[in-house]
């Protein structure tokens, strides 16, 4: 039984637990295998092709080469290194376009450029979160360096028009990149399909540990690096490899590639399953973000007439979370739901739900039961 110290686990999108196919991959790594891939020994030779079969893994899943992926130490360098680096290979032009649903990874290294002198132009969503593309292409201007729009949104789990975008961007000489930290694993994902010449991935959103990650480089995408050492990852991401966590994501890249179409259909029937439940015992629940173009696995809903942050203090049981921040003047609604439109009190009702590959029917009702259960006991805190 679920308690407070072990909940049933609906926080995917912040974290996936290793999976024990790449923790059986990693541990030689971390034991016998201890070489220097920038040795010539034949320690060093084993953790090197160790490092190529892992690029070569990370690349099958998304439909990339081997030799165009570099290896860093999550989503947030790696998305720096794409930002920062474009906008310092095209020091001839000053403008990036973004949206208004960005992960502070890309957020913030655009709003530093933006300080630097560069402009940015954020494109706004739709009512169900979709960048509106339409507005993306009356942003275009000659100097455009940089597209940057995150491919599945954390919060909601909408999918964005990154197919559009870049077919858009490829006309005008802009270089595309998405942040795929939450797509990858979940639903297919093909560098060629969505027409972009940076992806980043990130290893704990597809049950490889924290701490590492990868950027996907086109052939000839011009990006300077912004870190300087001793020439590792052909002097793009320079220090010496994290072996066993990269042999990690490579392992966690096959694993998530044998099982993609298979989890991708247990994981929304489980999550329809959660919606139904909560429908029916919440009236007037909310969901949020568009109904279909969606993570697979992730559920945002919007409690009627109470803040999300007290139905999760009210079901210890449940572990999930809100897009809110809470701060010593109370809490702010999440910048998410505010950018698609949703008035503040209604967003400040929002719980996000992430299943994940461990997650049981049986806990999907559990869970739905405790939500509802909290719900109305914050919508009525004196048992009237």
């Amino acid at each position: 039984m679920p308690s407070s110290e072990r909940p049933i686990y609906l926080d995917y999108n912040a974290t996936t637990p290793v999976a024990p196919e790449v923790l059986e991959a990693m541990l030689p790594f971390l034991r016998e295998e201890f070489g220097n891939p920038s040795s010539t020994h034949p320690y060093g030779r084993r953790a090197k092709a160790a490092v190529e079969r892992a690029r070569a893994q990370v690349a099958a899943l998304i439909g990339a080469r081997a030799e165009e992926i570099f290896f860093t130490s999550g989503g947030t360098e790696a998305n720096n290194l794409a930002i920062r680096g474009v906008a310092e290979a095209r020091p001839e032009r000053r403008h990036i376009i973004t949206s208004t649903i960005e992960h502070p990874a890309t957020a913030l290294p655009c709003r530093s450029l933006e300080r630097l002198g560069w402009a940015v132009s954020r494109v706004g969503v739709d009512a169900e979160g979709r960048v509106r593309a339409q507005e993306a292409d009356a942003a275009f201007r000659e100097d455009t360096a940089l597209v940057t729009v995150i491919h599945a949104n954390n919060e909601t789990g909408v999918l964005q028009p990154v197919s559009e975008l870049g077919a858009r961007a490829r006309g005008r000489g802009a270089v595309v990149h998405t942040d795929a930290a939450q797509s990858v694993g979940k639903v297919p994902v093909s560098v060629e399909a969505l027409g972009v010449d940076l992806l980043t991935v990130v290893g704990h959103k597809l049950y490889a540990p924290k701490g590492v990650g990868a950027l996907y480089v086109r052939t000839g995408t011009p990006l300077k690096p912004f870190m300087l050492g001793g020439g590792q990852e052909h002097g793009l991401r320079p220090g010496t490899e994290n072996v066993p966590y990269i042999v990690g994501l490579g392992a966690a890249c096959e694993l998530a590639q044998g099982r993609l179409e298979r989890g991708r259909v247990a994981l929304v029937e489980l999550r329809e399953r959660l919606w139904g439940r909560l429908r029916a015992e919440v009236p007037g629940m909310r969901l949020t973000g568009h109904p279909t173009e969606r993570l697979p696995n992730t559920l945002n809903v919007r409690f009627p007439g109470v803040r999300g942050s007290a139905v999760l203090a009210g079901a210890p049981e449940v572990a999930a979370s809100t897009g809110s921040a809470c701060h010593e003047g109370g809490e702010t609604a999440s910048s998410i739901l505010l950018a698609m439109g949703l008035p503040a009190e209604e967003a400040l009702g929002a719980v996000r739900l992430t299943l994940g590959h461990g997650t049981t029917a049986e806990e999907v009702d559990v869970a739905a039961s405790a939500l509802a259960r909290a719900w109305r006991a914050a919508a009525d805190p004196g048992g009237r």
